[in-house]
């Protein structure tokens, strides 16, 4: 009889609109780029907190501004979040922020810049960043079902070991889990490129599927048909892919749908940054297959924890998601394994199985949600991208 996961526990916090973090996050959010120096300054007056900087927020309009919003508001939101201070330069799309982050339940407020200056601006936000650190810190963590966690998952420097190893070993661990209420999440639409017509058959009903087709058939036409040179080869795979024995797309996008297992389908389509709305299961998100930026959108749908799978080594981390990260490749656990959490290069020697392989990620994930450092977080990882679709005014 397999085991049912609901029962198995993490200590974790809930937040006010019921959903599990796994981090207690206090944030100094930036509206816009121009408001990063406020942020920062804020964060270094106050402990415990963290700015999270970026590029872009002025002058975009239309879907990219969505897309914008969308990801601030989602990252402050994430239940890895205890309480954002907003800052902003003006104070209407601060207040779209706030407004945004306020609907979980969770403490959030924004200041602007405007009519204020970076004085007054930081001072007044120093004394709110200093009150919620002080309240969360005294936030307890409770006993919550390891299946109440949202975890995402995206490969990367993938090589020959990861369509062996690391990818089953994440596709094993959504099949155990998913089934007993667990939240999961793929994408990287580029990289299904080749295997899209497998992709589009792991949709749990037709809807799914044509939304798939739909949003796979508009990136290459849209994006690769219109700016390629002679193909994918500038960009997909990767100089680090091939260099790990991947030689086309096709061959890493079987490699990347390893990562859904064997029994899991996807209920539904998601654009960038959005948070699933169909309950429970397992969702399929278009991003791009940049590390940085795939994780960013991820953790600003909601998701908790990530799980990636490498091969030939990537490093990347996200600011209030822990990423943890799966390798197969026994040179990479080598000379990378500062980096490394799972260790499944025992599936290639064969004394591991994906099975045992899936049970290690899942110890992995309980021992994450309860405190553990990722080695993205032990190693001051904090990589946050922004998607950009297009110019701004």
């Amino acid at each position: 009889m397999a085991f049912d996961f609901s029962q198995d526990t993490v200590k974790a916090w809930r937040r006010e609109n019921g959903r599990v973090g796994v981090r207690n996050h206090v944030l100094i959010l930036p509206v816009d780029d121009i408001s990063n120096a406020a942020c920062e300054a804020v964060a270094n007056n106050v402990k415990g907190t963290m700015a999270i900087p970026h590029a872009y927020g002025r002058l975009q309009f239309g879907e990219d501004l969505d897309l914008h919003f969308r990801t601030i508001i989602g990252t402050g939101a994430n239940p890895n979040v205890a309480a954002v201070v907003v800052i902003g330069i003006e104070p209407e799309w601060t207040k779209i922020i706030v407004d945004g982050i306020a609907a979980t339940g969770k403490p959030v407020e924004g200041f602007w810049i405007e009519q204020n200056g970076d004085f007054e601006t930081i001072r007044r936000a120093s004394w709110k960043a200093k009150e919620y650190v002080q309240w969360a810190t005294e936030l307890q963590k409770e006993d919550c079902p390891v299946t109440d966690l949202w975890v995402s998952t995206k490969c990367g420097e993938s090589d020959t070991t990861t369509g062996l190893s690391s990818c089953p070993t994440v596709g094993n661990m959504y099949d155990k889990l998913i089934p007993h209420g667990l939240y999961g999440v793929f994408g990287e639409t580029s990289e299904i490129t080749g295997a899209e017509h497998i992709c589009e058959k792991r949709a749990a009903n037709p809807e799914a599927a044509a939304k798939f087709r739909k949003t796979w058939q508009a990136y290459t036409d849209d994006v690769i048909e219109q700016f390629k040179t002679s193909d994918l080869s500038d960009s997909q795979p990767t100089k680090g892919n091939i260099l790990g024995g991947l030689s086309t797309i096709e061959e890493k996008a079987l490699g990347n749908l390893e990562k859904i297992g064997r029994s899991s389908t996807y209920i539904d389509v998601l654009e960038p940054a959005e948070a699933p709305a169909k309950g429970n299961g397992l969702y399929f998100m278009d991003t791009s297959s940049a590390a940085a930026e795939c994780v960013t959108l991820m953790a600003a749908a909601g998701y908790v924890i990530h799980t990636f799978p490498t091969g030939q080594g990537n490093v990347v981390g996200n600011p209030i998601v822990p990423v943890i990260k799966i390798s197969g490749n026994p040179r990479t656990l080598r000379t990378m394994s500062e980096h490394i959490d799972v260790d499944v290069t025992g599936v290639l020697r064969r004394d591991m199985t994906i099975d045992q392989a899936g049970d290690s990620l899942i110890e992995m994930i309980k021992r994450t949600a309860n405190g553990r450092l990722t080695c993205a977080e032990a190693l001051g990882h904090r990589e946050f991208s922004m998607t950009k679709l297009y110019r701004s005014a």
